[in-house]
């Protein structure tokens, strides 16, 4: 795998899964929009053919908006206990572009290793956090959040290159 990050975020670059010869997938990921989807975040997921959710969605008109780019795997945040975003499942694994993704809201509830389990990408938000980082063959993304500005942390999400067993993410700030 490997972890590109722009602007002021260092590269992280690790690798597993070479073997795969998938077909290259854009994947957007978002999380933590709290009820606001920004026009800004449509338009950097513009072309994406598919989107995660990773929860503290607010709103389930957010994911109907987001359908209107590319099929959704989204999961409930601590927010989403009321409405139909409460029926989400609280995780969720996915296989896309020849890697398996693993979806959890806060990385504290993680309920599983994801080394041992063959896990390539851990996505996961509640933090508001953005974050690209590799351990032990794994790439653990927090989009941040790409809704309400919370203290003084960026507005962002993050487009996840998936190709050939690899997976590249780059953290995108929204100009809010």
């Amino acid at each position: 795998m490997a972890c590109e990050t722009s602007s002021t975020l260092a590269p992280v670059i690790t690798e597993r899964n070479k073997a795969a010869q998938e077909i290259p997938m854009l994947i957007g990921v978002i999380s933590d929009t709290h009820g606001l989807l920004r026009p800004q975040a449509l338009d950097a997921m513009s072309g994406v053919e598919h989107i995660l959710h990773a929860g503290d969605i607010g709103n389930a008109d957010i994911l109907d908006q987001l359908r209107a780019i590319a099929p959704v795997t989204a999961i409930r945040g601590n927010v989403d206990l009321h409405g139909p975003c409460a029926a989400l499942p609280a995780t969720e694994a996915i296989e896309l572009g020849g890697c398996f993704l693993y979806m959890v809201h806060a990385l504290e509830d993680l309920d599983l290793n994801p080394r041992a389990a063959k896990i390539d990408v851990v996505v996961y938000g509640h933090s508001h956090k953005p974050s690209a980082i590799a351990r032990d063959d794994v790439l653990y993304l927090n989009p941040g959040s790409a809704g309400p500005r919370r203290f003084s942390l960026p507005v962002t999400l993050s487009l996840l290159r998936l190709e050939g067993g690899r997976a590249t993410a780059q953290l995108v700030e929204l100009a809010v």
